[in-house]
């Protein structure tokens, strides 16, 4: 599984040097823990439930040569191991010490060079800087934005069974903005043309209304 701060190539946060010019500023807002939480369970396992489906098979196989009522406990049993599995997986992100920053109250700074998390009073908290680059795509729904950040760049030399695993059961890392933080309609319609440019929202995709 990659972690937050292998993402974008190994580039993750940094330290922002000024405040971007012209940039769309919005209120504080706080994704918590559960909420993240909720969140990536839904998306994990609206992909992921098929392959639940290979443990129950594999407990299953042996029925083929013996008849016995065992098998279907053993499938069951190995279903509910991979699924403690891959949700200790996605809970496991947000006990990270890199993570952190993704759960802290903030208010972004979105310019077309970077996005900038703010966290703390204006004049005296830290600012993280967050490049377009390591911005893989967005969604945006009736209610929010969310931007997820790219994979890091596997090890050069991985063995391609654990390169597969990797992406396959990668868990999702993301920037969670909701409408209600953006200070105007028109700030929101900006922020929509500023990913339709950056091609991380689909073309496809209606106007921003508020």
């Amino acid at each position: 599984m990659n972690q937050p701060n292998q993402r974008g190539g190994g580039g993750g946060f940094r330290q922002a040097q000024q405040a971007p010019s012209l940039a769309i500023r919005t209120k504080k807002t706080q994704l918590t823990t559960d909420a993240y939480t909720r969140m990536v369970m839904g998306e994990v396992w609206k992909k992921d439930w098929v392959y639940a489906l290979i443990p129950f098979a594999l407990g299953l196989l042996p029925a083929i040569f013996v008849h016995s009522w065992w098998w279907i406990v053993l499938a069951v049993v190995l279903t509910i191991l991979f699924v403690l599995f891959r949700s200790a997986q996605v809970t496991g992100v947000t006990q990270l010490e890199q993570s952190k920053p993704l759960f802290e109250r903030m208010a972004f700074e979105m310019d077309n060079k970077q996005i900038l998390l703010r966290v703390g009073p204006e004049k005296e908290g830290k600012a993280m800087q967050l490049t377009w680059d390591l911005i893989d795509r967005a969604r945006r729904d009736a209610e929010a934005y969310t931007l997820y950040l790219k994979s890091g760049t596997p090890p050069a030399g991985m063995a391609a069974w654990r390169l597969w695993l990797a992406r396959t059961f990668d868990v999702p890392v993301f920037l969670h903005l909701p409408l209600r933080i953006f200070n105007s309609p028109n700030d929101v319609k900006l922020f929509d043309s500023m990913l339709r440019r950056k091609n991380l929202l689909p073309a496809d995709a209606p106007a921003a209304t508020v």
